[in-house]
């Protein structure tokens, strides 16, 4: 009797997963007489069917859906379409020498060409990127590490590079410091700030570039 009942609830959900995929739009409304398990045979349904399309069908589906997504999707789906585009142009561009056309990013990736050109134009003003960015920021104490390591090992580019950093050399104009920077240099005892080198005459500033560069280049 229990597995007949089973049967019978099984039966009764995908009849309304079908009826409800037969709409235009799926909305709140629609499905607010499912239960949790009928919901969620809906979305693992729903996930399914998306994964399966691709282009302009993908992108009516997501339309038909939308209304019913849950919080974050979009993020989700920005995110998933950055990172498969820029994947694409990567590999085209190790590959042929040469930026794709949208029309070559489609047929790589899946996604719409509407969407591409959407994506394209819009990526710098989405909350995401700011995002992607952040991470970028969050990052860079660990390249500076990297920079002072190969500095250390006697590597006079990524040296200069470090003081340029760090805030010890103007890049414009060289044996200056650059306004704003906090960062210091112990050498012992010795503390070696940006206060300090802001007190040196641009005499001073080259011999010390010079003792270290040439002390890194042995």
């Amino acid at each position: 009797m229990e597995t007949q009942t089973t049967i019978t609830k099984s039966t009764t959900t995908r009849t309304k997963i079908k009826s409800l995929l037969g709409l235009q739009k799926i909305t709140m409304d629609d499905i607010e007489d499912l239960d949790n398990p009928e919901r969620r045979q809906l979305g693992a349904t729903l996930t399914d069917m998306l994964n399966k399309l691709k282009g302009e069908e993908r992108d009516d589906f997501i339309n038909k859906i939308e209304p019913i997504m849950p919080a974050g999707s979009q993020n989700e789906f920005w995110e998933h379409n950055h990172q498969v585009i820029n994947q694409c142009i990567t590999n085209y561009l190790r590959e042929y020498g040469f930026m794709p056309s949208k029309s070559a990013i489609a047929r790589e990736t899946g996604l719409s060409r509407q969407t591409i050109i959407k994506h394209l134009k819009d990526y710098k003003t989405n909350p995401s990127h700011a995002g992607e960015m952040e991470q970028f920021k969050f990052m860079a104490p660990k390249v500076l590490a990297s920079v002072f390591k190969f500095a250390c090992n006697g590597d006079t580019r990524a040296a200069r590079l470090y003081f340029e950093m760090v805030g010890a050399l103007n890049k414009q104009q060289p044996n200056t410091v650059v306004n704003g920077q906090t960062n210091y240099i112990q050498i012992n005892n010795t503390i070696l700030s940006q206060e300090n080198l802001k007190q040196l005459s641009a005499e001073q500033l080259a011999q010390l570039e010079n003792i270290i560069t040439n002390n890194l280049a042995k």
